[in-house]
């Protein structure tokens, strides 16, 4: 693919864009870019006032609405009021490397918040979605494992970057398995999956001591990139004329920076078995369920494609 650059982004008048995470870092930088190209862009976030100031700097039509991920009642409150119609839904917020937290259900953070909650947000808006689930993945998933009996540790003494590299290993089965179900529903909508390598956001703020985490600050700082072009991957994730379940990332230093093209994933993000199950597992965590029907069951469709 040639280089692609904000200049790419093709006009988006007309089309009505959700971004979670959108007050900062790569969500703030792929909001801007979408509402100077034209769209209507939600701010989706959870501090209203972060969310205004951000969308004070930005051209063009911008909206911010409460959402926190952490918080189920607070995802089902975005969705039930959100009724019109949306073309791009991108699953951008994250957090990494918390101490041990959880959230209102009693979630591991950092799975309730990067998977859970944007599971439960995908479901029940999916039925206004018209074009594309866009998920922001991670490098971490290459380090990730589900672990089944485990999910919310629980059990386990808690390590924040095994728990981060579970979620972000979630993330990219939930955009495979995700894709699978459209499909077989017969929908046109498409489920695409980005991460931005090493960039420079406030992700990268966490607080940290010790030698270690100096010596790993300094190097992430030798080899990132800035948020903008941390966000150029999402941007073609949402915007290009990619197949459903791409994955894009940078294409230099094993995709920790570059342009945006086609990214490497472990065959464990990639496992159908894995996918299902644990798309079964957030479906009773959430209580939320895929709600197109299949192509291939016998359902009045009626309620199910109606765009209220």
């Amino acid at each position: 693919m040639a280089s692609f650059t904000f200049a790419d982004v093709p006009p988006m008048t007309g089309r009505t864009v959700v971004i979670t995470g959108a007050n900062s870092g790569i969500g703030r930088v792929t909001a801007s870019a979408l509402a100077q190209r034209g769209a209507r862009v939600v701010l989706a976030v959870r501090n209203q006032d972060k969310g205004l100031a951000a969308a004070a700097t930005m051209a063009g039509h911008t909206e911010v609405r409460s959402l926190d991920l952490a918080d189920l009642s607070s995802v089902r409150e975005f969705a039930h009021t959100f009724t019109e119609p949306i073309d791009l839904l991108i699953n951008n917020a994250g957090l990494s490397l918390p101490p041990l937290e959880r959230t209102a259900e009693g979630f591991e953070l950092q799975f309730g918040t990067n998977h859970l909650g944007h599971f439960a947000l995908t479901n029940l808006l999916l039925p206004q979605v018209r074009e594309r689930v866009v998920t922001v993945g991670s490098l971490a998933h290459l380090i990730g494992s589900i672990d089944f009996t485990d999910l919310n540790w629980q059990r386990r003494r808690y390590r924040a970057y095994p728990a981060y590299g579970q979620s972000k290993l979630a993330n990219l089965l939930f955009v495979h398995e995700l894709h699978r179900r459209l499909t077989a529903a017969g929908s046109s909508v498409i489920s695409t999956a980005a991460h931005p390598g090493i960039a420079t956001t406030n992700l990268m703020n966490a607080d940290g001591r010790g030698l270690r985490f100096r010596a790993e600050k300094a190097l992430i700082s030798r080899v990132s990139h800035t948020a903008e072009a941390g966000a150029l991957p999402t941007l073609y994730a949402a915007t290009a004329d990619v197949p459903g379940n791409a994955y894009v990332g940078p294409d230099r230093l094993l995709g920790l920076r570059g342009a945006p093209a086609p990214a490497r994933r472990t065959a464990k993000a990639r496992d159908t078995d894995t996918a299902r199950r644990l798309w079964d597992a957030s479906e009773q965590l959430t209580d939320t369920t895929f709600p197109l029907p299949s192509a291939s069951t016998e359902r009045t469709p009626a309620h199910d494609t109606h765009h209220h």
